[in-house]
C-alpha cells in the first residue's frame, strides 16, 4: 500500500525545486481545508512572490516621467570625471567616436546590454522618446514604475478568484509583531502586489517593533523609499543597515541610490569600502567597472573586468566587455579569443556570432566571416537585430570593394529597420559615388536627424555642401559635427577653410 506524502512537505519540496505553481496549488488545497494554517499561508505567499521576483540590485533606467519630474538640480558644468549625466566628462583615456560608436548620451557603446547603458540620460524630451528602452524593444522608457505595475496586475491571474490576500482588510500592526510571518508578507506586498505604500507601512511598524535593531527591515525601508523616489531617505536607511550588518546587497542598493543621485565618485568609494569587508566580491568589482565604463574611463573599466574574471572566469558580462574593448582598440585576434570563450560556455545568440564574424573579418580570417554571419542571420530574434547584421555584412562588402553587395545589404538593413542612422549615412556615401548628389543629401539629413550624437552624417553633409557651393549649410553641419566630436581633424580643417571664405566676403 502506497503511503501518500504529507501535502505541506510536498509543497516545501516543490518550492525548493523552484516549481512555484505546483507549490501554490497544494497550499491552496491545504488552506481550503484549514484556512488558519500559518505554515501553508506563509509558503503560498513565498511561492507567489518568487513567481514575479525581480532583483532590485540592478540600476534601472530612468524613465521620461522621472526625468521630467526630477526636482534635484545638478551643477551645469560638472568637474571632469564627476558626473554620469554629462557626456564628455571623461578622463581623456576613453576611445573617440571615430573608433567606437556612441550612444545618444555621448558614451561609448558597451559590450553587454544592461539597464542604464543603452541610452544613459537623454538630453531632450524628443531624444528621450526616440531612445529605445533596451536592445529588444523600441518603446521609450515611460516610467520605471511601469514594469512593476504590469507585473502586479498580471500576477493576480495566479488566483482566479482575485488576489490571494486582501490588503485593504489586513491589520499590518498585528502582522508586524510576528517576525516569522511579517517578512514573507512584506515581500509578497512589495513584489507581487506592488503596493509600495502598504509595504512601507509594514516595514516601518516592524522596524519599530524590532526596536530599530533589525538591519533587514532597514534595507526594506530603503527599497520602498527608493521606489517612491525619496533617495535621501533611502540613503539614510541603507547607511543605518550597514552600520549594523555588512551585507553585499546593501552596498549594491546604496550605490544604486548614489548613481541615481549622479554621484559616481561616492558610489566608487562605497564599492571600495565594500571590497575591504568582502575582498574579491564579484558584484562589487562589476559595479566599479560599470561606473568607470559609463564615465568613459575604459582602461580602468577593463582592469576591473579582468579582476572580475580572476574571481569568476565564467562571468559573461566581463568577457563580453573586455572582448569589445580589444576589438575597438584594434586587436581583433584577442577579441576573437574572448568571444570564442563565450561560445564554449554555451552562449549561443545572434549578437555573439555577429561579433565573431566582425573579429574574423578584421583578423583576416575570411573563411569564417561569412559562415558566422550565416549563423547570426539564422538566430535573429527581431527586425532590429536583422538590420544590424545586414549593416555589418554591408561593411564587410565595402572592405572587399564589392560596392554592389554593400548597396544591397544597406538597403536590406533599412528595409528591416527604417531608423538605422548608420545605414543611411553609408548609403549616402555610396549614392554620392554613383553621382546622385540630391539622394545622398537626403540620406545624410535623415541620418543626422535620427542620430544627432553621431558626427559622421554632419561631417559628410558639411563636406558635400562645401563641394556644391552651399557654404552656409556646410558651416552649420560642421559646427554640429564639432559638437559631437571636438577632436575631429577633418572637421577643423573644413571650419578653417569656411572661416577664410567668410573673412574674404
Amino acid at each position: 500500500m502506497e503511503v501518500p506524502m504529507d501535502p505541506l512537505f510536498l509543497a516545501w519540496s516543490y518550492i525548493r525545486r523552484r516549481k512555484f505553481q505546483q507549490c501554490s496549488d497544494i497550499c491552496t488545497k491545504i488552506l481550503e481545508d484549514s484556512p488558519y494554517d500559518q505554515a501553508a499561508w506563509s509558503l503560498k505567499t513565498r511561492a507567489l512572490t518568487e513567481m514575479v521576483y525581480i532583483d532590485e540590485v540592478e540600476v534601472d533606467q530612468e524613465g521620461i516621467a522621472e526625468m521630467l519630474l526630477d526636482e534635484s538640480s545638478i551643477a551645469q558644468v560638472a568637474r571632469p570625471g564627476t558626473s554620469l549625466r554629462l557626456p564628455g566628462t571623461s578622463h581623456g583615456a576613453g576611445p573617440t567616436p571615430a573608433v567606437r560608436p556612441m550612444t545618444h548620451s555621448g558614451r561609448p557603446i558597451t559590450g553587454f546590454v544592461r539597464p542604464s547603458t543603452q541610452s544613459g540620460r537623454p538630453g531632450t524630451m524628443e531624444q528621450a522618446i526616440r531612445t529605445p528602452r533596451t536592445a529588444s524593444t523600441a518603446r521609450p522608457v515611460t516610467s520605471a514604475s511601469g514594469r512593476f505595475v504590469r507585473l502586479g496586475t498580471a500576477s493576480m491571474l495566479t488566483n482566479p478568484e482575485g488576489p490571494f490576500i486582501n490588503l485593504s482588510r489586513l491589520n499590518l500592526a498585528k502582522y508586524a509583531q510576528q517576525p516569522n510571518v511579517s517578512k514573507t508578507l512584506f515581500e509578497y506586498i512589495f513584489h507581487h502586489e506592488n503596493d509600495v505604500k502598504n509595504a512601507l507601512d509594514l516595514a516601518a511598524q516592524a522596524t519599530e517593533h524590532a526596536q530599530f535593531k533589525d538591519w533587514w527591515w532597514k534595507v526594506q525601508l530603503g527599497k520602498c523609499y527608493y521606489r517612491l523616489g525619496l533617495h535621501r531617505e533611502a540613503e539614510k536607511q541603507f547607511r543605518s543597515a550597514l552600520n549594523q550588518q555588512d551585507v553585499v546587497d546593501t552596498y549594491l542598493y546604496l550605490a544604486k541610490v548614489y548613481q541615481r543621485l549622479d554621484q559616481p565618485i561616492t558610489a566608487l568609494n562605497l564599492f571600495k569600502q565594500g571590497l575591504d569587508h568582502f575582498p574579491g566580491e564579484v558584484t562589487l568589482l562589476t559595479g566599479i567597472a560599470r561606473i568607470h565604463e559609463e564615465m568613459n574611463n575604459i582602461p580602468s573599466a577593463t582592469e576591473y573586468y579582468k579582476d572580475v574574471l580572476k574571481q569568476d572566469n565564467t562571468h559573461v558580462e566581463a568577457i563580453a566587455c573586455i572582448g569589445s574593448n580589444h576589438f575597438y582598440t584594434d586587436q581583433p585576434e584577442i577579441a576573437l579569443r574572448f568571444y570564442r570563450r563565450l561560445l564554449q560556455m554555451g552562449v549561443y545568440n545572434c549578437q555573439l556570432y555577429n561579433n565573431l564574424a566582425l573579429c574574423c573579418f578584421y583578423a583576416q580570417q575570411y573563411d569564417m566571416t561569412l559562415s558566422s554571419f550565416d549563423r547570426a542571420l539564422a538566430l535573429v530574434a527581431n527586425d532590429e537585430e536583422l538590420a544590424d547584421v545586414w549593416y555589418n555584412i554591408g561593411h564587410v562588402a565595402v572592405g572587399i570593394s564589392d560596392l554592389t553587395l554593400a548597396y544591397q545589404c544597406l538597403k536590406l538593413a533599412l528595409a528591416y529597420d527604417n531608423d538605422h542612422a548608420e545605414a543611411y549615412n553609408n548609403l549616402a556615401v555610396l549614392e554620392l559615388r554613383k553621382g546622385r548628389v540630391e539622394q545622398s543629401k537626403a540620406f545624410l539629413q535623415t541620418a543626422a536627424s535620427l542620430a544627432p550624437h553621431m558626427y559622421e552624417p554632419h561631417f559628410n553633409y558639411s563636406a558635400l555642401s562645401e563641394k556644391v557651393g552651399d557654404l552656409q549649410s556646410s558651416y552649420t553641419a560642421a559646427l554640429k559635427s564639432e559638437d559631437a566630436f571636438p577632436e575631429h581633424v577633418d572637421t577643423q580643417q573644413i571650419l578653417r577653410a569656411l572661416h577664410q571664405h567668410f573673412a574674404v566676403l
